[in-house]
């Protein structure tokens, strides 16, 4: 059962960090004239009621429904176990390596149903994903790494050599480590390449698992901004899963928050960071202040949706 998120909070939100307040001014102010174009629009990602079985016996989603908007940027949110690997998993075909597959619902990218299409197809296509914890090929260079993202391309050297300059416009960082061995790298350069390595292959979506995974706040900010360049410049959508909250729903459009396997609340992203159930149970900030996790421990009692 889903609930739409009430708007009219009564408590006031809690001060955001520097740099996320200004990337939910941005996200409004780019946002807000065409909001109303892109909820008639047919989405360029349809998830419609998938269920995803493990080993034949495990139910780990539940009826997941869920859209992106061509041109948008869309958070996937909820904690460790909720099932947001999987949704991604789902939609990119890569469950067969977990011995997963979906056995309910349907996925359709630009109309066409993906079910059927292996990872490689998809990548044709324009859908790519960046896996959870980078998965760099850590004895190749930088710029090696990002060779391997423009396998399905037929280029030619000039052609190859643009994509690295235009990869490298995005990522300056990454010029300079280009020759440097990944395994090497920090784990901000590290996520750097691996969504400068989807990059190559010119897709029309991108999957992001967990971007801010083990990164300081700072480089969080940095990947993040670039997101929204990519999004803003290039017109690439995203849907990203993420336990950062708060970073993810300031430069989201639009959130779904997903608990056991099924989606329990969606709606835009300002909403969402509005709504007190969101700011209590997933920012730990209630309408009396900040909370400890043992103020909240019996907290599944009172989620109104569970």
């Amino acid at each position: 059962m889903s609930a739409r998120p009430s708007t009219a909070g009564t408590g006031a939100p809690a001060a955001p960090p520097q740099g996320v307040a200004a990337g939910m001014a941005a996200r409004a102010a780019a946002t807000a004239p065409a909001a109303s174009a892109a909820a008639d629009a047919v989405p360029l990602l349809d998830v419609n009621g998938i269920e995803v079985i493990y080993n034949h016996v495990i139910l780990v989603l539940k009826g997941v429904s869920l859209n992106v908007p061509e041109g948008r940027i869309v958070a996937l949110l909820g904690g460790n176990g909720a099932g947001k690997t999987t949704t991604l998993r789902a939609v990119s075909n890569l469950l067969k390596g977990e011995r997963g597959e979906v056995t309910k619902g349907t996925i359709r990218y630009r109309g066409e149903l993906v079910q059927a299409l292996s990872p490689a197809d998809l990548v044709k296509r324009g859908v790519v994903q960046v896996m959870e914890g980078r998965h760099c090929f850590a004895h190749l260079s930088i710029e090696d790494n990002l060779l391997t993202g423009a396998y399905t391309r037929s280029l030619s050297r000039a052609q190859t050599q643009q994509e690295l300059e235009r990869v490298y416009h995005y990522f300056p960082r990454l010029k300079q480590r280009r020759l440097s061995q990944a395994g090497y790298t920090s784990g901000g350069e590290q996520q750097m390449a691996a969504v400068g390595r989807a990059l190559m292959a010119r897709p029309g979506m991108i999957l992001l698992d967990e971007p801010s995974m083990g990164l300081a706040p700072q480089i969080v900010q940095e990947i993040f901004g670039i997101v929204r360049e990519l999004n803003q410049k290039e017109g690439v959508s995203f849907l990203l899963a993420e336990q950062n909250t708060h970073v993810a729903l300031a430069y989201a459009d639009h959130g779904y928050i997903l608990e056991s396997g099924r989606i329990v609340m969606d709606g835009p992203a300002q909403a969402l960071a509005d709504n007190e159930d969101v700011k209590e149970f997933y920012l730990g900030v209630a309408k009396e202040g900040r909370r400890s996790f043992r103020d909240v421990k019996s907290y599944r009692r009172r989620k109104r949706w569970l």
